[in-house]
C-alpha cells in the first residue's frame, strides 16, 4: 500500500507522476532525452543501462518496465535483458556496452567509485565522451527514479504481460507522448 494517496489505476512511477504533474514534466523530459532521443547508443542499449541500474537497486517496477522497453527495442529479446541483469559480462552485447555497464554499476553504488581506468577502458572500446556522460547520468537518474518509486511504496504489479505490453507502447511513442495519457491536461508536456 502506498505511503500517500496516489491515483488509482496507475502503477509505479506513473502514479507518483500523476500525483505531482509539475515534477513529472521535467522527469519525463529528462528520460526522453536520455533514453529516446537520437544518440550514438541505441535506445535498446540505453534502456539496458536503465534496467541494469534498476535491477541493482532492486526496484521491481523500474527493472520490469525498462526491461520490457529494452526488449521491445531489441526485437523482443527478453532473454537478453535477463542475461544482462544476471551476468552482463557473458551477455551478447558489445564490449563497449559492457564497459559502460561497469560504469553504471559503480555510479549506482557511489559516483566516487567510477575510476579513470573505468573511463579509459570504455574509451578504448569505442565509447565517446557523450556515451560516458549519458551512462553516468542514466545510472544517477535511475537511482533517483527507483527511490521515487520505492520510497512512496507505489503499487508494482507482478504481471509480466502488463509490463511487456506497456513496454511496447513506450518504445513506440516515447516517454513524453505516453505521459500525456495519464497527466492532467494542465501539466501535459508539449
Amino acid at each position: 500500500m502506498p505511503h500517500i494517496t496516489l491515483p488509482d489505476g496507475l502503477y509505479g512511477i506513473r502514479s507518483a507522476m500523476a500525483f505531482r504533474p509539475e515534477t513529472a514534466k521535467p522527469l519525463n523530459e529528462l528520460v526522453q532525452v536520455l533514453l529516446c532521443d537520437a544518440h550514438t547508443l541505441s535506445a535498446g542499449e540505453r534502456e539496458l543501462i536503465a534496467t541494469y541500474t534498476s535491477y541493482l537497486n532492486d526496484c521491481h517496477y523500474c527493472q520490469s518496465i525498462h526491461g520490457a522497453i529494452a526488449a521491445a527495442h531489441l526485437q523482443g529479446d527478453e532473454a537478453l535483458v535477463s542475461r544482462v541483469k544476471a551476468d552482463f559480462q557473458h551477455a551478447q552485447v558489445s564490449e563497449k556496452l559492457k564497459a559502460l555497464l561497469v560504469i553504471a554499476a559503480k555510479v549506482q553504488e557511489s559516483g566516487k567509485k567510477v575510476t579513470a581506468l573505468d573511463v579509459e577502458r570504455a574509451r578504448n572500446l569505442g565509447a565517446t565522451d557523450l556515451e560516458i556522460h549519458d551512462t553516468v547520468l542514466i545510472a544517477a537518474a535511475f537511482c533517483m527514479y527507483n527511490r521515487y518509486v520505492d520510497g512512496l511504496a507505489t503499487v508494482q504489479p507482478q504481471d509480466e504481460a502488463m509490463y511487456r505490453e506497456r513496454g511496447k507502447i513506450v518504445a513506440r511513442q516515447g516517454y513524453v507522448n505516453v505521459s500525456k495519457s495519464y497527466l492532467p491536461q494542465t501539466a501535459k508536456l508539449d
